[in-house]
């Protein structure tokens, strides 16, 4: 079989590892830098910590796993990424990993100040991962100021940090931002019950018509910025994506305006899925694109790993990807019942 045919398989796997990933931690994220502001005490906080506790590091693992299929599948871009990115990647790095020693170590003393210490790192870093993820992806969709001769395998790169935090990149933060806040709330409300399911109910809400505005201004801003639509306008089926999307948008507010929570995160799932998709439709057959020079453009053709390689691969992720969805269904099936004020307080073992 064509090399090719691989290529554009772990293309496929590729996208469908991110957007899993997003649309997994999203909920987790959304969670952790919603929580000092729907949450009104300390139980309450805990309530939060709980119903994330099961699944987050679970979640993870998809992110482990689009590292990994980069790095096994194209690992030219894999290189270059983690070197032209290194400051941002670093700083996202940290982040996710103070994260989650905030959820083990902030009930390990009773004072309040270290609580509240905790309690802000949690939402820090909770939203700057948010944050960081969207402006790596607004940059590779507008492209990375570098320049390759695959040739004489010479490369460079002529960005910086702060050049990173353009208003394109920006938007695209604050739309991956609000994504992940509607969807935290949603899976608050759907996870825990009274006043702090109301709260979270009514923040999902009010919170989805700035996500509608700041999608508008990224899926306009993103004609001149980018060139994602060309994918789109030489085959106009593929327009069904970025109309799930859209739709599937719609159909949160929907729901949520109905207090039908389970139905509006559902397609709050379906949001991120395709906004993925959308985006990543846009840029094949691009993995890391040079706003530079197009001839610089790493792509799953000129970065990827040999045929023998892609083929075990293959074999590896049709035998454990199932494996892990299973598992996947399985830990979600057993916390799926809402947490209540007593099981935290009687619980021993709850955060």
């Amino acid at each position: 079989m064509d090399i090719s045919v691989f290529q554009i398989t772990w293309f496929v796997l590729w996208s469908v590892l991110w957007a899993v990933y997003f649309m997994l931690d999203g909920f987790v994220l959304g969670t952790g830098f919603l929580s000092s502001f729907i949450a009104k005490d300390d139980t309450e906080k805990r309530i939060l910590i709980n119903a994330v506790g099961p699944v987050w590091d679970g979640n993870e693992v998809w992110l482990l796993t689009a590292g990994g299929a980069t790095f096994a599948a194209f690992p030219t871009t894999y290189a270059l990424m983690f070197s032209n990115l290194y400051s941002a990647l670093i700083l996202l790095l940290f982040s996710l990993i103070v994260r989650g020693v905030s959820f083990e170590f902030r009930g390990k003393l009773p004072g309040d100040s270290w609580k509240g210490l905790w309690d802000k790192a949690i939402v820090v870093c909770s939203f700057l991962p948010a944050l960081l993820f969207g402006v790596a992806f607004g940059n590779i969709f507008r492209g990375i100021p570098m320049r390759n001769d695959f040739a004489t395998l010479q490369f460079s790169y002529e960005g910086s940090l702060l050049g990173l935090l353009n208003p394109y990149g920006l938007v695209t933060g604050v739309l991956f931002v609000l994504l992940f806040a509607v969807h935290g709330a949603l899976y608050i409300s759907l996870k825990t019950t009274g006043d702090l399911s109301a709260r979270a109910a009514a923040m999902a809400n009010k919170l989805w018509p700035a996500l509608l505005f700041i999608a508008v201004v990224f899926l306009g801003y993103t004609w001149p910025a980018t060139r994602l639509y060309d994918n789109f306008l030489k085959v106009p089926l593929l327009l069904v994506i970025p109309v799930v999307a859209v739709a599937s948008l719609l159909l949160v507010k929907l729901f949520a305006g109905k207090q039908e929570t389970g139905k509006a995160f559902i397609f709050s799932c379906l949001t991120i899925v395709f906004v993925v998709f959308t985006g990543v439709t846009g840029l094949f057959p691009n993995l890391l694109p040079s706003n530079l020079d197009p001839a610089s453009n790493l792509t799953i053709f000129n970065s990827s790993s040999s045929l023998l390689t892609l083929k075990i691969m293959t074999v590896v992720a049709l035998i454990f990807v199932p494996i892990v969805i299973c598992y996947k269904i399985w830990v979600y099936r057993i916390f799926r019942a809402p947490l209540r004020r007593e099981d935290v307080l009687q619980d021993p073992h709850a955060y």
